[in-house]
């Protein structure tokens, strides 16, 4: 791959206003202009390098979109206030009433809710598909069809879209492909692969600390732009700004990415490869039982690896709960929604952060109650902990009868 995304953010340099090695935070909510004139000029989008008001742009947003553009390979990056800030500003800059989108059935449980419910109010109609199969995505492009969308690897069934055949689609009929990578920075290059814009939760990993809700639109520039339009920007007019404040921290802990998720991605194909040797369910795109596997290694950046997410279905809620109560007892990781920390977070996504799906649309794309999403955390010693959720497992007699726990 041509583009070294980590080389790209470390050479990203910013001298602060008094020299800093970090650039300076501009905490102002408005900015002043010398002359009236150039006030004009700016609110009608002719001025570059002069700011008018946060919500529109801030130095600090500046910053952090430069190195997310770094990250992604696009020519620019807008940054905001969450990850639904993100997605629901392209979607709403994108299309319009009576329009259509086809989207992937496995997707984040907030995305699908804002698709399938919220988007009623606007006559804007969404197909649910099989993103895995590109035969079933370009049956279902209509005329009117504005938009494919999908995640890179999908939450929570961690399925993997074939991003190239999908730009192939998109681009046959003019419809951009947006994805969203939020489970696999570096792993995955989107924009290399073909996406029209890609789309970040910098909630998760890419900040890593679980103190920060934020996200990311990578485009090119006029995308970017007419997000921030004053007159029918999606961004500029839904209010979904990031604070400078956040944004220079997200800046901060994205000089350590390269090395999370090295961390998070060897971390989880440790402890998928042992829980499959127990004969447990386990679902993670590094292993070769993975039915996206091959598609994976043909897409993924091999020094980064197959990701920090992994999940076990042990079958019933209950057992779902209980595990996870004991592994949190046991000070192996939280029992929380999201992803990205240093410590393992772990949930049952049928009743978290998919509950917006109908059972019965999650019984029929295989997500079970009894399933859990790990965030593999970045213990150094994962060995250890290893051992010590096979005794969680052991504990609660979890493990298929024929395995023999030593």
């Amino acid at each position: 791959m041509d583009h070294n995304a980590p080389d790209s953010i470390q050479d990203l340099q910013y001298f602060g206003e008094y020299g800093g090695v970090n650039p300076s935070i501009s905490d102002s909510s408005t900015y002043t202009f010398l002359n009236a004139k150039t006030m004009f000029d700016t609110f009608e989008g002719n001025t570059e390098g002069c700011y008018l008001y946060s919500r529109h742009s801030s130095p600090s947003n500046l910053y952090l979109g430069e190195a997310l553009a770094a990250l992604e390979g696009t020519e620019s990056a807008n940054v905001t206030a969450s990850g639904m800030g993100a997605i629901t500003a392209v979607i709403l800059q994108l299309c319009s009433s009576g329009d259509h989108i086809v989207s992937s059935r496995t997707i984040y449980g907030g995305t699908y809710a804002f698709m399938k419910n919220f988007l009623k109010r606007f006559d804007i109609e969404v197909s649910f598909v099989d993103i895995t199969k590109p035969d079933v995505v370009a049956a279902a492009i209509r005329p009117n069809t504005r938009m494919i969308y999908c995640e890179s690897v999908s939450n929570p069934l961690l399925e993997v879209a074939d991003i190239p055949a999908l730009s192939g689609l998109g681009k046959s009929s003019e419809i951009p492909l947006v994805v969203d990578n939020t489970f696999t920075p570096l792993s995955i290059a989107p924009a290399k692969l073909g996406a029209d814009i890609v789309i970040h939760s910098l909630t998760k990993f890419i900040n890593g600390t679980s103190d920060t809700v934020a996200g990311a639109v990578c485009a090119s520039t006029e995308f970017c732009l007419a997000l921030k339009d004053v007159n029918d920007g999606a961004g500029m007019l839904l209010g979904s700004t990031m604070d400078s404040l956040r944004a220079a921290s997200v800046l901060k802990n994205m000089r350590t990415l390269h090395l999370r998720m090295q961390k998070h991605s060897e971390n989880a194909m440790y402890l998928a490869k042992k829980f499959e040797e127990l004969g447990m369910r386990v679902v993670y795109p590094g292993l070769p039982s993975h039915p996206g596997h091959e598609l994976m290694k043909k897409q993924f950046v091999p020094s980064f690896g197959f990701g920090g997410i992994l999940t076990l279905d042990v079958k019933t809620l209950d057992k779902a709960n209980a595990l996870m109560e004991l592994m949190q007892k046991d000070s192996l990781g939280y029992l929380a929604v999201s992803l990205g920390f240093y410590k393992t977070l772990f949930s049952a996504p049928g009743a978290s952060t998919s509950s917006e799906i109908p059972e019965e649309e999650q019984k029929e794309m295989g997500l079970g109650e009894g399933l859990i999403r790990f965030s593999i955390g970045l213990d150094s010693n994962i060995e250890r902990t290893f051992l010590r959720m096979k005794a969680c497992v052991q504990a609660l007699g979890i493990a298929p009868e024929h395995t023999v726990i030593s």
